[in-house]
């Protein structure tokens, strides 16, 4: 267990290094950062100007790792449309994000495994085909356009919900339907056939003949085991929403990371960008490691070794 724990975790550093120096050269993917901070009408002066005031003229590697020591001391520079610290103006907008993560994901499960229970109940009914139907939406529907479908019904329609805004509690419901509706199909088909696998085992046979209720059998033996890779798929899938809140937030105007992210591209704010893809691959690499520390820890196998 101890090695495989080691092993996972260099393997997260390791990839932890090379996102972060991914992130960092984006600021000259997109082409000269001194140009598109002065603007269109700087003249070649003051290009050269802001590019010895950040430090654009020093070699690549060296900026890299003035960058690098800056990130691990919570340091990413400063906003060049804001005007303020990156970290604390992304401080300020995480705590949306990760609500609303926590929301979708909850809302996710609390929907999923039960549909995906009862579908394995009742394999080819009619709750198993309508199940099995709102997997393959969820799959297939776009989540931007959900989300105009749920804006357009509950707030101009009906007016039950406010569209946009993260003022009250209300404006979270049509975000974190949406946000979690695109984690259920996983969840759900992964449920499902976990639980049909293990009701044709032999403990679960055992069980019955003992004379086990129906109910004690399902909960207490079946759903207990199938229930295992489906924390894993959780755990992946709350890193996803949290770097795909970019949508939701922008189509519900939530004003988290994602939302901050949205913003930053389109007005050319490199730190913040940098920033933001380097939290948000942090969080799925974190929840990826721990996943693979819980599965670790289920299996005897490994955690014997």
């Amino acid at each position: 267990m101890l090695m495989f724990t080691l092993k996972r975790l260099g393997l997260a550093i390791l990839v932890t290094f090379t996102v972060s120096l991914l992130s960092f050269s984006l600021l000259f993917m997109a082409g000269d950062p001194a140009s598109a901070i002065a603007g269109e009408n700087a003249t070649a002066t003051d290009i050269e100007a802001i590019r010895a005031l950040y430090g654009f003229d020093r070699p690549f590697l060296v900026q890299y790792a003035d960058w690098l020591f800056g990130a691990l001391s919570g340091d990413f520079g400063q906003s060049y449309y804001f005007k303020m610290p990156v970290s604390t103006l992304i401080a300020e907008r995480l705590s949306t994000t990760m609500l609303l993560g926590v929301c979708g994901i909850s809302f996710a499960l609390l929907t999923a495994i039960p549909l995906g229970v009862a579908a394995a109940m009742r394999p080819n009914s009619l709750i198993d085909r309508t199940a099995l139907f709102l997997s393959v939406m969820g799959q297939a529907m776009p989540s931007f356009w959900f989300g105009l479908v749920l804006i357009v019904v509950f707030s101009i329609q009906l007016g039950w919900l406010p569209p946009s805004g993260s003022s009250t509690w209300r404006h979270f419901i049509m975000p974190t339907v949406v946000l979690g509706y695109y984690a259920m199909p996983a969840i759900m088909r992964l449920t499902r056939a976990g639980m049909l696998e293990v009701l044709n085992a032999d403990y679960i046979r055992t069980a019955r003949a003992k004379g086990a209720s129906e109910t004690r059998v399902m909960f207490k033996h079946a759903l207990r085991n199938a229930v295992v890779p489906v924390v894993s798929l959780a755990a992946v899938q709350m890193g996803f929403m949290l770097g795909g809140s970019i949508v939701v937030e922008s189509i519900f105007a939530l004003h988290g990371a994602g939302y901050l992210a949205w913003e930053s591209i389109g007005r050319n704010d490199l730190p913040t960008v940098q920033a933001l893809i380097l939290i948000f691959s942090l969080f799925y690499i974190v929840f990826t490691f721990l996943s693979d520390l819980v599965n670790a820890w289920l299996d005897p196998r490994i955690r014997v070794g």
